[in-house]
């Protein structure tokens, strides 16, 4: 919401919801609520679960998750905010606009908190000096991974991904660690999986240092982690937005090119060689 501007109905909805974790079903119920406000506040469980795809027990449970007795009480709050609206958008944006405008602000607070330069660099340097460099993200949290290390595969002479669990997980960072690995970035995102906690712990007990890109500094990574880096998930739409994690993981990446410049510029301009060889691109 804009400073100074009084919420309207689409927002005053929308807050219904910040700061409680909601599954991928409630949050479809939650959609579905703020799309059609204020016609669903008059609307029962059973036509609102109609609606939204969802079984009417869910409608229930999503009730309870926002800390009302039942769908009943959840109503009434809703006819509370959206009274005297004609529809939802009466504030200047619709539900898809103020998700992107959540984003907005998570990383308005990202830049926030990147005013200590000297952590990041410290990080960065951690992370160069770490060969090989494993990078762990399972389920939602592996595209990120993999997005971090494509790049970071360009400035780093061995970057490994982790992004499947399993027994063999353990494995694969006790060799990183054998090989060399001093540290281990990783991503962990809603709804933390828990192979992604156990191989936090298992790196430490390894030997290598944490480095974790997660959502809140009280995330389930906090007691694993050598090195917290939080940057807010948004939850405003059925999946969550990573925007503001991949931008820190960004950030995280020019520490490791500052930490070493000369070596850096030299592997840019190696790779910059080949692929005009090759003619890997257009442009």
């Amino acid at each position: 919401m804009n400073e100074g501007a009084v919420a309207g109905p689409t927002q005053r909805v929308l807050d219904l919801f910040h700061g409680v974790r909601l599954t991928p079903t409630q949050r479809r119920i939650a959609h579905c609520l703020v799309q059609h406000a204020p016609s669903t506040a008059y609307l029962s469980a059973a036509e609102v679960a109609e609606l939204a795809g969802v079984s009417q027990p869910s409608v229930t449970r999503f009730a309870v998750a926002l800390g009302h007795d039942g769908y009943p009480a959840l109503r009434r709050r809703l006819r509370e905010l959206t009274a005297g609206a004609s529809d939802g958008r009466a504030d200047g944006g619709n539900e898809l606009q103020q998700a992107v405008r959540a984003e907005i602000g998570n990383l308005d607070r990202l830049a926030g908190e990147l005013a200590d330069r000297d952590r990041i660099a410290d990080t960065g340097k951690l992370l160069a000096a770490s060969r090989p460099l494993p990078v762990l993200g399972l389920r939602a949290a592996a595209p990120l991974a993999a997005y971090f290390a494509y790049f970071a595969a360009k400035v780093h002479p061995d970057v490994r991904v982790l992004d499947d669990g399993g027994s063999l997980l353990a494995d694969r960072l006790e060799q990183a660690a054998a090989a060399g690995a001093g540290a281990l970035l990783a991503f962990v995102l809603p709804r933390y999986p828990r192979e992604t906690l156990d191989a936090l712990r298992e790196a430490r007990a390894a030997g290598l240092t944490v480095v974790a890109i997660t959502d809140s500094p009280v995330s389930p990574a906090t007691e694993h982690a050598d090195v917290l880096l939080p940057a807010a998930v948004g939850a405003d739409l059925v999946f969550d937005l990573h925007t503001a994690p991949m931008a820190l993981a960004m950030v995280l990446l020019q520490a490791i090119c500052d930490a070493a410049p000369a070596d850096t510029q030299r592997r840019l301009e190696a790779f910059e060689s080949s692929a005009a060889r090759r003619q890997l691109f257009l442009d």
